[in-house]
């Protein structure tokens, strides 16, 4: 939970009543490796901060192969829906690489939080800005570069989740074969 609070007050401030609020409104969870936090086509029905671990969204294509988005890690808030009060149903599926600690909050809870303490949408505000920044960052690097690129530029702006998650996720992050990534990965040793 402190890692939460701590994150939260990186984006504005909150004296002791309203921590105390968010305290009250929170649950601290685990999740095991490869058990899910949300699955496709079941509604979401609350919001998380990722607090400890590594989360993969992915989905299936048209042939029933599993294609990494991206990857989720410390520090990330999960929302569902644009609104809160939209009822959210996922194409996609979030799974725990590692196991993984998480503080959420059902959806009523947030929106408790949201009509209670001053400043707390501007702070949400906030932090969904850099995160939807940084994914899109990722993402438009990725379709004009190569693969040797792409890995490259991937252990750079990740160089955390190289050891953490399975070659096999990078390479379909990457959108390259497991065979390629190991071939990239002999060639830049």
């Amino acid at each position: 939970m402190e890692e939460f609070i701590n994150y939260l007050l990186q984006f504005g401030n909150l004296n002791k009543q309203q921590i105390d609020l968010i305290t009250s409104k929170a649950t601290e969870i685990e999740l095991k490796k490869d058990e899910y936090y949300w699955e496709a086509g079941k509604t979401v029905r609350q919001v998380g901060f990722l607090t400890d671990g590594v989360i993969r969204v992915f989905y299936y294509n048209n042939k029933g192969e599993e294609i990494t988005r991206y990857f989720i890690e410390e520090n990330h808030l999960i929302l569902s829906g644009n609104t809160v009060d939209e009822v959210f149903t996922p194409s996609e599926y979030l799974s725990a690489i590692t196991d993984c600690k998480l503080v959420v909050f059902s959806k009523q809870n947030w929106k408790d939080l949201s009509a209670t303490i001053i400043g707390w949408d501007s702070i949400i505000q906030k932090i969904i800005t850099k995160h939807h920044g940084e994914k899109i960052a990722r993402r438009s690097e990725l379709v004009s570069q190569d693969g040797t690129e792409r890995y490259l530029d991937f252990i750079e702006k990740f160089p955390t989740l190289v050891n953490r998650v399975p070659l096999s996720y990078i390479a379909s992050y990457l959108g390259i074969t497991q065979s390629s990534l190991s071939r990239i990965r002999k060639n830049i040793r």
